[in-house]
């Protein structure tokens, strides 16, 4: 099974992976350092189960503990490696991988061997010691993968004390206020509103359709670029009403993202959610979608009441 705890180097650095099937996409965490020293992200993926290939990538930076993990060179990756058993239990991913945001550049190899026991343990062991037996369903990985990418506590340990407000008179039965002569009644203070989640923004905001584009082949790859000067732009990417991907900044290189085709439906909305327009708005996207062996462009635009629509279809 591809679903377990890996071990090894990727670009020679010191790693664990936790990686769990999802039908046809991989979900899970990393580990880059030791136990008291490391960097963890979240990562996404998918199997190939024709050339027996595992796509991962590091997402979502969620925890950093220690100091020397912070030095250069710790970027996240994304890997491709080839899954291979011969026997006896022994199981390997053997592959390259490459900075993220530039999946063309090779920086070195994936080395991994499958291991019993983790040296990080975390929300997903539940899963991956009982994923034969049940907890393989899609309900059960997608909770706990809300659990695990929930950022970890700091670790200061700081004393909160609470200081006890000052006790007010109980009115009695029959007591009125009464101003004195020149009181005024206090003013109402007004609370700023409270800022929308990503969520909030998706659903209240007209959604203006941009592009479709047809699909084929085992996987989709969209690059998104800032279409204009770099000035701060961020977005999320809902896919069918659902988030897959936020705080998206925008660059003159490209954040790539893959999907599986045999995951998606035959028809697909994705929407891009501008979560700022950056100083010079709008916020605006240029993106070239890979699919099969032909490529398409597109420029996407979204304010604070409008988001872009790309439709995806099979053929």
């Amino acid at each position: 099974m591809i679903t377990g705890v890996w071990k090894g180097k990727i670009d020679k650095k010191q790693v664990e992976v936790k990686i769990i099937q999802n039908g046809d996409s991989l979900t899970g965490t990393s580990y880059y350092g030791s136990a008291n020293n490391y960097r963890r992200y979240s990562i996404k993926g998918y199997f190939d189960a024709n050339a027996n290939s595992v796509v991962w990538w590091d997402d979502q930076l969620i925890e950093e503990k220690g100091n020397t993990v912070k030095g250069k060179g710790m970027i996240p990756h994304m890997s491709v490696a080839d899954f291979n058993c011969p026997g006896l239990g022994e199981m390997y991913l053997d592959g390259k991988s490459a900075p993220k945001e530039n999946p063309n550049e090779i920086k070195g190899p994936v080395d991994l061997t499958k291991v019993e026991a983790s040296s990080f343990p975390d929300e997903w062991d539940f899963i991956i010691d009982n994923f034969t037996v049940g907890t393989n369903n899609k309900e059960t990985i997608d909770s706990i993968d809300k659990i695990a990418q929930s950022p970890a506590p700091p670790e200061e340990n700081i004393a909160v004390v609470k200081v006890p407000e000052p006790e007010l008179p109980k009115k009695k039965q029959g007591m009125v206020a009464i101003m004195m002569p020149g009181e005024k009644i206090p003013e109402k203070i007004e609370t700023e509103p409270k800022p929308l989640t990503i969520e909030e923004k998706f659903v209240s905001r007209k959604k203006v359709f941009t592009t479709e584009i047809p699909v084929e082949g085992d996987s989709i790859e969209l690059r998104f670029y800032d279409n204009a000067e770099v000035d701060g732009d961020s977005i999320s990417l809902f896919l069918n009403d659902i988030l897959i991907f936020n705080h998206i900044r925008l660059t003159d290189r490209a954040y790539t993202i893959k999907l599986s085709v045999s995951d998606l439906l035959d028809t697909n909305e994705l929407t891009m959610v501008a979560e700022n327009l950056g100083s010079i708005p709008p916020n605006t996207s240029y993106m070239v979608a890979l699919a099969g062996d032909k490529r398409y462009e597109a420029k996407l635009a979204s304010t604070e009441n409008s988001s872009a629509v790309i439709r995806l279809r099979k053929q």
